[in-house]
Parts: C-alpha cells; structure tokens; sequence
C-alpha cells in the first residue's frame, strides 16, 4: 500500500467517452484500452482487487472518481475538497482519503461507493497524504512550513488522532508517505518538489514514528515515491536525474537505479516486485517496466494521442497503479487540451513479442515452398515451444491449421507446404504467449500464378431491329472446381443500371444464355470468379440497338404509282404534313431529310433536326410555294449522337414519296 501526491491542475476536462488501443511500442496488447474520465485532476490512484475498481482522486473538484477494471466510469464520491492520496484498507473494505480543505480523513465504504465516516485531524492540518502502518493510518499534514506526520488509530471504540510525530520537525509541507503489508512496521516519506530531494524512513511497529534514516538525494522534484515488497528499498521519480533512484531503506544508501528518460514524475511496485517506472514525455516511452532489481525493462509503453491536441498524451504525475494481483497495470495519461484518460495495460508483466515470416515471393502451384521465421522476445522461450500455422487462401478464406512447428532455442523456425490453390496464399504463424511472454503474429503473401481459363460471349458488334429478343450465350472452357458464370446486362443510357440478369452453372457443353430485349444499345458482360486452380476472368459483348422510325405524309388530293413506286400527289399550293413517329427517349430529336429526284437521279433537298414530342410523334408542314414535275421524296432518322443522346445506333425510316401538280 501506498500513497502519494500530485500539484493539482486547473483546465477542467472535457467530458466524453471513447475507446482507443494502446499498449507497448514493440507490440501494444490487443486487450489494451482507453477510455477518458471526467477528471479535472488526479491526485492519487488505488486499484481494489476485489471488486474490480479503480479509485482517482480529483482534488480540483473534490471528489473520488470510481470505475470498473475496464475505465467504464461506475460511481462518484463528491464533497472532498481538495482531495488527494488515498489509502486501501486490506480487505479492500474502506478506501481513506486524505481531504485537507475539510481537516479530515475519510473514509469511503468500497462496496457501496459512499463516504461513511470522515475523522477530522485538527484545525489547519490539512491531512493529505494517508498509509497504513504499524496497526495505524499515518498522514503526512500541514502547509508550508508546517509539514508533519500524524496517525489516526481506529483500533479503540474512539479513533485517536496524535500529529507530531515527528518531533525533529523534519518536513516543510505535508510528506508523502508509503508502506507496505510486507514490512509493516515500516513507513517511508519525501518532500514533493524539492530540490535535492529529502527522504526519510520510520519505524512505526511500536505505534509511534521513530526515524532511522535520512538524506538529501541527488535528485530534484520529487513526484512519487514506492516501497518494495519487502520493505527493503524505497523507489522515486524525481524530474532528475532522468532515472528512477532507489534508496535501501536501512540508511538510505542508492540500491538499484531503474533508467528511464526524462522526466521521472510517477512509480509503482507490484506485489512480485515488478517496477512501473513512469515520466512525462512527449517523445520518449511513457511507462517502462522492470522486474526487481533488472537494469534492462521486460518492455514499455509509449502512449498515442487522444483526440485533436498537440503531440502525445503524457502520463500524470503518480498516475500508476497495480492491480494487486498484477493481472494489469492502471496509467492515467492527460493530453495538451487537459482531457486525462484511464489506460488499462493488461500484459504489463509480459515481454512484448514479435514474429517475423518469410517466405517466396511468387510459387507454382502445387510445388513445395519453404517458409521460414522467427519469435522475438526478451528472455528464452521453454524447450519445445510451438507456434501455431494457418494458411489462407480462396479454398480456405477462413483459415486452415497446417502442423505447427517448434521453435529452436533462438526462437526461429522453418516448414514446407505445398499450395494447393492458387492467388494470393497467406501463411499466418501465432505464438499464443506464456506468463513471461505476450502473444504475437505475423504473416507472409505469396503469389501462386492460377491458369487462365477460356471464356467467351457471342453477338459482339451485332446490330438488332428495335425489340428483338436477342439470346446471349457465354461460354466457358475447363476448370477445376466452380463452374459458375454471372452474365450482367447493361443497357446504354445513365437512367438504365447495370443488373445482374442471370447466374448459375454452365451447361454440360460450359454454356449459359440470357435474353435480352434489344430496345437499346447494350454490354452484357460475363464473370468468372475463378477457383482455387484456374483465375477469374471477365469478358464483354456489345451488341446495338435501332429504334422505331416510320413517317406518313398527308393533306394529298389522291394517291398512284409512278413506275412501281406509290407516290402521293398535292396541288401545288397544297402543304404536305410529314408525321414522324419515334422511339421517344428525353431531348431526343430526329432528323428530317428531303430530296428530289432530277433526271433519274436523287439529290439531296435539305434536312433539319425537329424535338421529338412526348409521346414519340413529331408533325412538320412543309410550306411553298412548290415546283411542279418533280419527284421528291422525305425520311426521319435517329442519328446516333446528333439526335441529343448515344442510346441507340443509327436508324434510317423508309422513304415516303411525293409529286406536286398544278
């Protein structure tokens, strides 16, 4: 147990939920997690193991903020000014703060999430900073110039507040102080913020505090400090030197140094010993763990960016916690704009690792490759260890286990397979982890050319009258396996959508045929979506489309043959009415042609483009005056293009003949 002390903050947070993974910067723990709280400040941080709750005190708001293993928010303790370490009781039943702006320590029932009892320590102690010890509650108290220790004894039908138990008058402000059930007759303090920072140790068994130990350290800016275990040594992190310094709590001579970056700002012990040694840096890894004792870290953190702000979320001073099982580690982080989020690091104790695969480029098919790799990570791995294969590919899209192999003492490994499909074949090798080791992945593409198979599409280039039933008819040669075909019919114009007409198996001869009512210019397109030995292949037919053009003429006196040709006869001062009747299609319009027949030989007369109406009729009165003794003779034309749109190919309407007379 433990507590500790942070300078408040004075930007309240934004207050919103998200979610974002985080972890290691080798390899980040997939069950890793974010979530931002409603915290305007964080002075201290305790997890309760048996109910799965994380305990933050927010001294700006004065209140306790609680949440679930997960950062889901679950409870508030409010009306704690100034608020800020707190202390587990060890059942986990009672949480104690220390609230200076009330004189008091209070006591907050776990289960129910209310304060149930709050103790006052005198006027103007200002009681910050609580730990358990000896059969007592320690605090250190008091403000500028008037920093003490006191104990709150609960062990009588009264509590018993004593302050001063430090008669030597050791402290200039409120000590941090922490303790440990392993050696629970000792109790450790420090200065917050001084420069060389000043430690001190206390025997507390008899129930009163008697100092053994005390130095000013090469440090400065002390933010936190930790007891081991075993109460053998007290761990800082003070803003420099840019390490975390332990001391042996015996006299306060260096033990082991934990080297971390600039600038040391929180730390804390796991119940095996395990170090979480944290800083405040942009640029550098957050948090980086360390078994007791070791020089080099099991692995680290480096925390992203939560939401539109400058640079990396930084972790808050103090801001880590164990659970007491070990199981994760708790990291509250703050970003530019002043929102703090609750990081849950489940696999802190666990070396990240990394698995690399290798393997050829490109392979025939159904010919032995070989595949080769290696799991990376800190510490060997057990004598026959395994990683598990899979191979993906478009028979197996979801995966099929190949043998696994065994890792040799360095952790490579190598196997054969022999693809038997081809495309694109993934093999995946996953080392599942162990309690010294995080799981890992990694992946290898090859290439494995497939045949391409024969599949053609008739009635390409083929121009139809408008209407016509028109039966398109794919063919595909030899496969392995899939013997379906799609055919999709796509007709000219933005207002037609391509459609998928018809899909099935080939017939025994590879054919599969659709209708199609030619009423426009159309592509219909064959897919084949390949099978594990032959590609995918696509292919197109265009076939066109006329549309219905005919023209009638009217307003003549009678109607007879000139030759074989039936003509039809007006005065001369007669006006011919041509009506044209069309497919109709929006702006579309059709092109009127005259010419005149001169020695046997026609010639062309004139010709215009008229709106089709809508309902695909047209009516144009050819005026005069006219000339007499000619033949002349009239059609409509959809003229693809000219006619105001590209749906059709171009259509000629017969030709109606003509004879002025006087």
């Amino acid at each position: 147990m433990r507590t500790r002390r942070i300078s408040t903050a004075t930007t309240l947070a934004v207050l919103f939920s998200s979610v974002v993974l985080v972890g290691g910067a080798a390899n980040p723990a997939a069950a890793d997690s974010s979530r931002v709280i409603p915290a305007a400040s964080v002075g201290d941080v305790v997890a309760d193991g048996v109910h799965h709750r994380v305990f933050i005190s927010d001294p700006v708001t004065g209140k306790v903020l609680v949440t679930d293993y997960s950062g889901n928010v679950v409870g508030t303790i409010p009306s704690l000014p100034g608020v800020n370490g707190l202390e587990l009781s060890a059942d986990s039943g009672t949480l104690y703060a220390g609230v200076p702006g009330a004189d008091a320590i209070a006591a907050i029932d776990t289960a129910a999430l209310v304060e149930s009892a709050r103790y006052a320590t005198g006027a103007n102690t200002k009681p910050a900073h609580p730990a358990l010890a000896g059969g007592k509650l320690w605090f250190g108290y008091g403000a500028a110039s008037e920093g003490n220790i006191g104990s709150l004894d609960l062990s009588g039908e009264a509590p018993v507040v004593t302050l001063d138990q430090d008669p030597d008058r050791t402290w200039y402000a409120a000590p941090v102080l922490a303790s440990t059930p392993g050696a629970p007759g000792t109790l450790a303090a420090g200065i917050e913020g001084q420069s060389p920072a000043q430690l001190a140790v206390y025997d507390v068994a008899s129930g009163t505090a008697t100092r053994t130990a005390q130095v000013h350290t090469d440090g400065g800016n002390l933010r936190d400090l930790a007891l081991t275990p075993d109460g053998s040594q007290v761990v800082v992190a003070s803003g420099y030197p840019y390490k975390h310094q332990a001391y042996k709590t015996s006299d306060l001579t260096p033990g082991t140094s934990y080297p971390s970056n600039a600038y040391p700002n929180a730390v804390d012990i796991a119940p095996d010993g395990t170090v979480a040694a944290g800083i405040d840096g942009w640029y550098e890894p957050d948090v980086y763990i360390y078994k007791q004792d070791a020089a080099k870290p099991v692995r680290t953190y480096d925390f992203p960016n939560t939401g539109n702000s400058s640079g990396s979320d930084t972790l808050v001073p103090a801001g880590l916690a164990w659970a007491p099982d070990s199981s994760r580690l708790f990291a509250v982080t703050a970003n530019s704009a002043g929102v703090r989020s609750l990081r849950v690091l489940t696999e802190a104790l666990k070396s990240p690792t990394t698995v690399t695969v290798k393997a050829p480029a490109k392979s025939p098919l159904n010919k032995k490759l070989t595949v080769t790799g290696k799991v990376s990570s800190a510490g060997a791995f057990p004598a026959g260890t395994k990683a598990t294969v899979t191979r993906t590919d478009i028979e197996s899209p979801k995966g099929k286990a190949l043998p696994a192999v065994t890792l040799k003492p360095d952790g490579s490994f190598s196997f054969t397979d022999t693809p038997t499909a081809g495309g694109q074949v993934t093999y995946k090798v996953t080392y599942a982890g162990d309690a010294a080791h995080s799981a890992g992945s990694g992946s290898a593409k090859v290439a494995v050319p497939r045949t391409v198979p024969s599949l053609t599409l008739n009635r390409n280039k083929a121009l139809y009258s408008y209407g016509a039933d028109v039966t398109f008819t794919a063919h595909l040669g030899k496969t392995y396996k899939n013997r379906t075909v799609e055919l999709w019919v796509d007709p000219f114009g933005a207002d037609k959508p391509k459609k998928l007409a018809k899909s099935g198996k080939v017939n025994s001869k590879g054919n599969l045929s659709t209708v199609v009512d030619m009423t426009r210019d159309t592509t219909v397109t064959a897919v084949f979506k390949g099978d594990g030995r032959y590609a995918g292949k696509t292919v197109s037919s265009t076939a066109y489309a006329k549309v219905k053009v005919s023209t009638s003429i009217s307003k003549q006196y009678k109607t007879a043959k000139i030759g074989t040709t039936s003509y039809k006869y007006f005065h001369k001062k007669t006006n011919p009415v041509f009506t044209t009747s069309m497919t109709y299609y929006k702006n579309r319009a059709h092109k009127l042609s005259l010419q005149l027949n001169y020695q046997g030989k026609w010639y062309d007369a004139g010709s215009d483009y008229f709106k089709l109406g809508t309902g695909g009729k047209t009516i144009i009165t050819l005026q005069g005056p006219h000339d007499t003794g000619y033949r002349m003779r009239v059609r409509a034309s959809y003229v693809n293009g000219s006619s105001g749109d590209t749906v059709n190919s171009t259509t000629h309407g017969a030709w109606q003949y003509f004879y002025f007379t006087k």
